[in-house]
């Protein structure tokens, strides 16, 4: 089968009108974010705010015109809601549902304050798994984090959140897509007593997300909102590194019950966990705690010792930034093969010294939620289109 090119994808949208203002939506400017990957299709169009939900039988028309293109396999299309120079702050964007295969988009739009945050219905709390920079192994510990909760009697969700580098299918063995009983709600793939959800269920492994941001943001609205999550004492967010637009829009939009900031010992990452650590702050996230990553190698053959990226720096830091520090996970091998293997050492080693940390670990964060930082915070009514 011939995939589709850029050039058809256009020249269809070319065809699709919006009744409003009488041209086309590519004429018109309201086409952007254009993504054609190997029959994958995504792009959002932009609409006034104004307009909201009235908009969505232009993307339904789009939606449906592209699918019917040949060699396409899928269709993620979003509304997004902009604003004119000199108008007051944009409402909550719009978010799009894409499922694999059919491409099925619904966009929803609706003009709360950036203050009020939608709570995942069913949801008792949510709790941000984070980082100031990649390769720390913040989605090993955020795995193995949601089991050590599972494992310790919790109901628990996984939201994978790094829709640039999707992990969770490959380090929980999952393969697959979602389904969907209505054509609107997803419901979330499930293994070793957790449920989860994460881009890599709707995109091939190796298929690049090449979005910008407010398609990114549509899509982790997506997997909050659109997904049948069930009740759960505790939602794990998987986050994005870095402190960019998706980490900070996250934390203002999502009613997080805290964070948990992952760093390595060594000064250089202890410098990007603090700035993701004040950005939690300055958004009044409560920072849970720090957990330091690979925090010391010990010789399988000889048992000898060696701190390679030196060790204890994330236990100084969270006393000089007066925060709780949860504890350390060594760089060992069983830790790391275990994960790629789709097989966490929570769940394949539970009597191993290392999946007894992390069991420490989520009791205690569990503590502090269900204890110190009380129920998450409450959200008003959401206006579903």
């Amino acid at each position: 089968m011939a995939q589709v090119s850029e050039a058809q994808v256009l020249e269809v949208l070319r065809t699709v009108v919006d009744p409003e203002r009488g041209k086309d939506i590519v004429s018109l400017g309201m086409l952007s974010g254009l993504v054609v990957r190997g029959g994958n299709v995504a792009f959002s169009i932009e609409v006034d705010p104004k307009r909201g939900a009235q908009a969505e039988p232009v993307r339904h028309a789009a939606e449906k015109a592209v699918e019917a293109l040949p060699g396409v396999l899928s269709v993620t299309a979003v509304l997004t809601a902009h604003r004119a120079a000199g108008q007051g702050p944009a409402p909550q964007q719009a978010h799009g549902h894409s499922h694999g295969g059919h491409g099925h988009s619904h966009g929803h739009s609706h003009g709360q304050p950036a203050e009020q945050k939608p709570l995942v219905p069913g949801v008792k709390a949510i709790v941000a798994v984070a980082s100031g920079k990649g390769g720390v192994g913040k989605s090993t510990t955020a795995s193995n984090l949601a089991l050590a909760m599972a494992a310790n009697g919790l109901k628990v969700g996984l939201l994978d959140a790094d829709i640039y580098g999707p992990s969770m299918p490959r380090m929980l063995g999952i393969s697959g897509r979602p389904t969907s009983h209505d054509g609107r709600i997803l419901e979330p793939m499930e293994n070793y007593g957790i449920k989860v959800m994460s881009m890599g269920f709707l995109v091939a492994e190796d298929t690049p997300m090449i979005w910008r941001g407010p398609m990114v943001m549509s899509a982790l609205q997506q997997m909050l909102r659109d997904v049948n999550w069930g009740t759960l004492d505790v939602l794990v967010v998987d986050m994005p590194p870095g402190t960019g637009d998706a980490q900070l829009t996250m934390a203002q939009q999502v009613p997080l019950a805290g964070a948990i900031i992952v760093s390595t010992p060594q000064d250089i990452a202890l410098l990007d966990a603090r700035k993701g650590l004040n950005m939690f702050r300055r958004v009044d996230v409560p920072v849970l705690g720090i957990i330091e990553n690979m925090s010391y190698f010990c010789c399988p053959n000889c048992g000898h010792r060696t701190d390679i990226f030196s060790h204890g720096g994330a236990r100084k830091e969270a006393a000089d930034l007066g925060m709780e520090f949860l504890g350390e996970i060594p760089l060992h091998l069983d830790i790391r093969e275990t994960s790629d293997q789709g097989q966490p050492i929570v769940v394949s080693q539970p009597d191993s010294e290392h999946a007894k940390a992390y069991r420490g670990i989520a009791k205690r964060v569990w503590e502090k939620i269900a204890g110190e930082q009380g129920p998450a915070r409450a959200a008003p009514r959401i206006v579903v289109s």
